[in-house]
This record gives C-alpha cells, structure tokens and sequence, in this order.
C-alpha cells in the first residue's frame, strides 16, 4: 500500500468516522461489543483486559475477583506476558480461569526471547504459570528495535519456538506487538512476506495522540486491514499519561480506538471501577462521524505534536526488554 494510500485510508476511517461494524462485523449483547479477530474467524470481545495491571493489584484475591466479574459480564479477552510483574501477572490470571473460566476466554500471552532457545523456555513457563496447555494466541513481544524483525526471523530465531508451539498445540494463532516506532512493525510485515509467513494479529497503540505523531494509525493499520490481520489496540490512554494533558476523558479515549477498525482494544483495569468504566464505554459507543473525530483530534493536537504524552514512543520507560535485556537470549552464532 502505498503512502498516499495510507493517508486517504486513514481519513476514511478516522476523519470520517467509517463504522468500525463494517470491518469487524460488530455485534453486542449484555453491554459488551464482540468483533471478529481478524481473519481467524474468531468472535472476541472488543474491549480486551490488559493483564499487566493485574498483578499490580495490593491483593491476590480482589485482582482474581475482579477477573472473573469481567467473564461474568461478557469480556471474553485476556491480555497477559511472560514479563509482566515478574510472573506474577500470569499466576494470577491462571488462578482465576480455574473452575471453568478456561473455556469463557480467548487466552493470549507474550515472550520476549529472540532466539529459539530463549523464547520456547518462556512459552513453557507461561503456560504453566497460566495453568493451561495452550493459549489461543502467542505474540512476540516488544518489537520495538529495527533489528528485531531481522532477530525474530534469523536462523536459530524466535520464529521457530513459535511454530513449532503452534504445531504442539500450545497456541492457536500467532502474533506481535511493539510501541516504539511505525517503521519496525513494517519491516517486520515486509519480512514476513518475503518469507510466506503469516501473522494472524498485531498489537499496537491506537489513541487520540498518536493520529498527530509517529503514527501507528496512519502508517500500520490500513495495512492490517488490507491483510485482514486482527488489530490489537492497546495505550489509548498511555498508562494514563495522555489523561494528564487535560484534553480527553478516559471513555472518549476508548471511543475513539473502538471507531478505528480494532478487533480488540486493550485497557488496564485494576479496580471494579475502572471496569465499569469499560463496559460503559462499550455500552455507549457509537461510530463517531467526521465532525466528531475532526473536533476530537483538534483538541489534542497541540498537546500530542512532540509526543510529551506518549512515552512509550519517546522514552524506555515502557522497554522492558531494554531495561532487562537478558530477557532476549544469546544472539545464534554467525
């Protein structure tokens, strides 16, 4: 697709509000909206519980109580990582998918191994942790440097833990994520073609900040939906930092990633309140129109044009990788 493809397409969905329905085959029940996830076929949730703010909760019960009220009520996808808060985030989550909440969930977990060595031993500990023998989808995690893609595809790399999990049976489908920069997830989606490779999902944020700076939404998504690859929306608040510009409200900010066409947005929540908070932006969403998202992004122009409030773009703050980089495992041997 070229450039000026991707500009029109991105003024076609956001500028223009285009329905979100219309990509994701939208439908609701109980309050919750449920897309399809990309070509898999798969009907999920299209609010999505982030799993690393789970184990940030003070009390182990009240985080799992928490989970299985968002089941309870129609959430149906659970985000989760290999890294997330030493482990402690998956233990969690594999203690309240107990007592046949396994099966009420569409599971998805993250490795930050580059090598195969590295990342099929996390794949095994997730799964354990996570007290399953499979998740439905496996993503790799952080591809956030330009030489990832080329790491994740090497000889000795990544790539070959995946597939082979996906040929045990430890995972349905197969993904990625980063947050750093456009450029990485397209070389990552060029190599995969090159190769005959097929990612089924790509994570990334999508918020009211990023249409103005290093945009994901401009350069990645119309891609994704040319490919009819899920899209996995994450950071449209920026761990909250984009709350601190005074410019947006939490449910406008999950609004506007639910009007782009998301299969999934994925949201911290940490407190029965905030998941109220997602169900009643899924209860009220609505496809915005153009003088909607026109009035939306104008507020946040100024605020979002050297990316102060997204971080995760211009800092390490959110690099976990890059703050633990034995995380990655031993580059193969030339």
């Amino acid at each position: 697709m070229k450039p000026l493809e991707r500009r029109d397409f991105i003024g076609g969905v956001a500028a223009a509000g285009l329905a979100a329905t219309t990509l994701s085959g939208q439908t609701s029940a109980g309050g919750m909206i449920y897309r399809t996830l990309g070509s898999t076929g798969e009907r999920v949730s299209a609010i999505g519980l982030g799993g690393f703010h789970i184990g940030q909760i003070k009390d182990e019960a009240e985080s799992i109580r928490l989970m299985r009220s968002a089941v309870d009520r129609g959430l149906t996808f659970f985000d989760n990582s290999w890294d997330y808060n030493k482990g402690v985030s998956e233990v969690r989550m594999g203690k309240a998918l107990k007592d046949g909440y396994r099966a009420k969930v569409f599971l998805m977990t993250k490795f930050d191994g580059r090598t195969k060595e590295s990342a099929a031993q996390q794949i095994d500990e997730s799964l354990a942790r996570l007290g399953t023998d499979h998740v439905d989808l496996m993503q790799f995690h952080e591809n956030i440097r330009l030489e990832d893609p080329d790491r994740f595809f090497a000889p000795g790399g990544a790539v070959e833990a995946l597939v082979a999990a996906r040929k045990a049976g430890k995972t349905r489908y197969i993904g990625f994520t980063g947050h750093k920069d456009p450029q990485v997830h397209l070389r990552m989606l060029q190599m995969a073609d090159e190769r005959g490779f097929r990612f089924d999902t790509l994570q990334m944020p999508l918020n009211v900040m990023d249409a103005h700076f290093r945009s994901f939404a401009k350069n990645v998504l119309p891609v994704l939906v040319q490919k009819k690859m899920g899209v996995l929306g994450m950071k449209s608040m920026g761990d909250k930092i984009i709350l601190n510009s005074n410019t947006v409200k939490p449910i406008e900010c999950l609004h506007y990633a639910l009007n782009l066409p998301t299969s999934v947005v994925i949201t911290g929540i940490d407190t029965m309140e905030i998941l109220d908070q997602a169900f009643e932006a899924a209860r009220t969403f609505k496809p915005m129109g153009k003088a909607q998202v026109d009035a939306l992004l104008a507020r946040t122009a100024t605020a979002a044009s050297k990316g102060e409030f997204e971080l995760f773009k211009t800092t390490n703050r959110f690099d976990s990788t890059a703050q633990h980089p034995d995380w990655l495992g031993n580059a193969p041997a030339a």
